[in-house]
């Protein structure tokens, strides 16, 4: 389900909130440097007990090359998993072969933060750091209405 875009061309755009997380391999991360040397990237909520996360993860995966020749897209894959589960995060990365800069939010105050209620939650950055679109939920074929906000993005 699509939400929409926060801003028209013009207007303000909203940063990323400062948020503390981690990266997979336990070093600390602030949200508000997340970047892409000055190209759009894309925050991807998940939960390894989420199907269509992983559906949408792995979807976007069999393009993610294609992506990055094409636009530069970068992906952040935040996985809001506590406790014992988010143990599980790097075995189903690695199953997956997932190539994305994956971060663990485990309170989910990144995705509160954005206004994120359910995942899949998405949200699109331009090279600014300006947050300009967010999306909850996933159905098949929606990774084609990310990467075509991406290509805009890019255009402009």
């Amino acid at each position: 389900m699509f939400i929409g875009l926060l801003a028209g061309i013009g207007v303000a755009h909203a940063q990323l909130p400062q948020v503390t997380l981690k990266s997979i391999d336990g070093s600390t991360v602030q949200s508000e440097t997340l970047s892409n040397d000055g190209k759009p990237f894309i925050i991807d909520f998940f939960a390894t007990w989420c199907k269509p996360c992983n559906r949408e993860l792995s979807a976007i995966a069999e393009v993610y090359d294609e992506w990055q020749e094409e636009t530069g897209v970068k992906i952040y894959a935040v996985s809001i998993d506590q406790g014992q589960n988010i143990n599980k995060v790097k075995p189903l990365v690695d199953q997956n072969e997932w190539e994305y800069e994956v971060l663990l939010d485990p309170n989910s105050e990144l995705l509160k933060a954005l206004g994120g209620q359910m995942i899949p939650f998405v949200v699109v950055v331009d090279g600014n750091g300006n947050i300009v679109s967010k999306h909850s939920g996933y159905t098949d074929g929606a990774e084609d209405e990310l990467i075509n906000e991406v290509r805009a993005l890019v255009a402009n």
